[in-house]
């Protein structure tokens, strides 16, 4: 069943940052001046990795851990 907009609504802005808590990592590009990496972060902001591999790899890496990585931009 889908949560409604009323359902959100009700949500406090803790809860609203748990949503897909253990199921989404965000991936974005941060660059050190010198090369690109990929910073995987959790649901809440909080951050799970920094890879130096490509986006490929990073994306297989966030799946490999039972996880659906989003790019953020």
């Amino acid at each position: 069943m889908q949560p409604n907009e009323t359902e959100f609504s009700q949500l406090s802005a803790t809860d609203f940052e748990m949503l897909g808590m253990d199921h989404v990592a965000y991936v974005k590009v941060v660059s050190d001046g010198t090369s690109l990496k990929y910073a995987v972060h959790a649901a809440d902001g909080s951050e799970i990795a920094l890879m130096e591999a490509d986006r490929d790899v990073t994306f297989a890496v966030v799946r490999q851990n039972d996880m659906e990585p989003v790019s953020v931009h």
